[in-house]
């Protein structure tokens, strides 16, 4: 009765709820702020290799929110979308980053406006944080606390461990002592990582994701390079499916433009209230900075590693088959042309995307968890909700979490429709900051931020 619940309400939640408020705010966002994803484009990649002042660099938390974004539903999810809705659904996936990139940007500049300090001479915050300090509601902002940590350290980690064991299933050498083995060892290395505290993993994370994504984005092109003569049809079929308006209007839940915009909602999370969490951790002169690089999280995740997938798959010549959607039609495709080395590849790519995925989402919960509690949080506070983490991670690799996945995507839409009325409220101050850094940037200086200048004088922790 409770997963067919659950089922329902999450089928509402992301065919019809989400799918309007996520591209709604991304257009309304788009508009507000001129399309900042596309003018300050450059400007996003130039502030993206600046080096802080010894705290979180702009790069360590990008990467971080990057780590969370791109999983195991950048292989499978995609993969499953080209197989049920057809080749158009990529087309619909670009669409949706490129909006998703204002929400972003403007989500993650709150952040940073509203960041406190987190008494290691650094700062934490996201939506939480902002939800309290700019709206008064510190119910509210306690409730998407503990809707995120449930969400993200308890329903994403327990699946993306599963993932990760599961990802052996299919070897001779697997039985029913794998998922405990590889389970405790993942345990291990969570722990060796978590337990170093959020400079560890800012340090972990922005070496992995780049070599990570670098791989896979790389064994995609040599894909495309082996097989330029299938190129061009690739590109005709993804455009001409996704405008076959009489099958989308036919059976629109099924369609192409429907499986493109899930996926891309699902994967970037923009405007969903993740991704805040880690940009508030950044060591930046002026919270535009951050959220311009943030934008670039969405970009990374979606027009390149899902991207990436596509034509992994649809320039091998292997064609999508519904009975083949998931992680099998990207190892189809590989192995068509690379042999047993295509199939360990995934494995390998499926591994390292979970898990980065777990670290990712585990830096989110712990600013929250201390938001929770006030204040910074004691030693062993800190050590009793790590090691809760920990657990999570080995219980998630020796079960199948159906129920708790389809949970925590429920929870996940309810902190999107917690933040995006939130976010749409406080667009004011951000556009405002916007303002502020293009004047700077006009002046010739490298912009810093006052509150007082857009009138916020006092009202925050930082910037004053």
């Amino acid at each position: 009765m409770l997963a067919q619940l659950t089922a329902i309400l999450n089928d509402w939640l992301y065919t019809y709820i989400l799918v309007i408020l996520l591209i709604g705010a991304g257009l309304y966002f788009s508009i507000r702020t001129r399309f900042v994803q596309f003018r300050l484009l450059g400007e996003a990649f130039r502030v993206v290799r600046e080096k802080g002042d010894g705290g979180v660099s702009s790069f360590q938390a990008l990467m971080v929110s990057t780590a969370s974004r791109v999983g195991t539903g950048n292989i499978a999810g995609v993969s499953a979308a080209l197989c049920l809705g057809g080749v158009g659904a990529v087309f619909w996936m670009w669409v949706i980053a490129l909006l998703g990139g204002a929400s972003a940007f403007v989500e993650s500049t709150l952040a940073q406006i509203y960041k406190v300090h987190d008494g290691r001479g650094g700062s934490r915050g996201g939506p939480a944080y902002y939800i309290e300090a700019a709206v008064g509601s510190r119910w509210l902002a306690a409730l998407f606390a503990v809707l995120l940590i449930l969400t993200y350290m308890v329903g994403f980690n327990l699946v993306a461990s599963f993932n990760l064991v599961d990802s052996f299933a299919g070897y001779g050498f697997f039985d029913s002592r794998t998922p405990l083995i590889a389970g405790a060892a993942l345990a291990v290395v969570t722990a060796l990582c978590i337990f170093g505290g959020g400079k560890r993993l800012t340090a972990i994370t922005g070496v992995l994701v780049p070599v990570m994504g670098g791989a896979y984005v790389l064994m995609a092109l040599v894909m495309i390079v082996l097989h330029l003569e299938l190129v061009s049809g690739v590109l005709a079929a993804i455009f001409e499916n996704a405008f076959d308006f009489q099958a989308i209007f036919g059976g629109f839940t099924g369609s192409a433009m429907m499986y493109g915009i899930k996926r891309g909602l699902f994967s970037n999370e923009a405007g969903v209230g993740s991704a805040p969490n880690a940009a508030a951790a950044a060591s930046v002169s002026h919270p535009v900075k951050q959220g311009l690089a943030q934008m670039l999280s969405v970009f990374i995740d979606t027009l390149l590693i899902c991207s990436a997938t596509a034509f992994l798959c649809l320039c091998s010549g292997v064609e999508p088959d519904a009975a083949l959607k998931g992680v099998p039609y990207v190892q189809a495709a590989l192995a068509g042309t690379f042999g047993g080395f295509g199939r360990w590849f995934v494995t390998g790519a499926m591994l390292l995307f979970a898990f980065t995925t777990i670290l990712g989402n585990y830096y989110y919960c712990e600013s929250n968890f201390q938001y929770l509690l006030r204040r910074d949080a004691k030693r062993w506070e800190l050590a009793v909700f790590r090691l809760a983490a920990v657990y999570i991670v080995f219980l998630g690799a020796r079960m199948d979490f159906s129920l708790v996945w389809d949970m925590a995507d429920v929870l996940m839409g309810c902190m999107a429709l917690i933040n995006l009325p939130v976010i749409w409220k406080l667009a004011e101050p951000v556009l405002a900051a916007l303002r502020d850094y293009l004047v700077q940037k006009k002046q010739g200086k490298d912009p810093a931020f006052r509150a007082a200048d857009i009138g916020l004088e006092g009202q925050t922790d930082f910037w004053n």
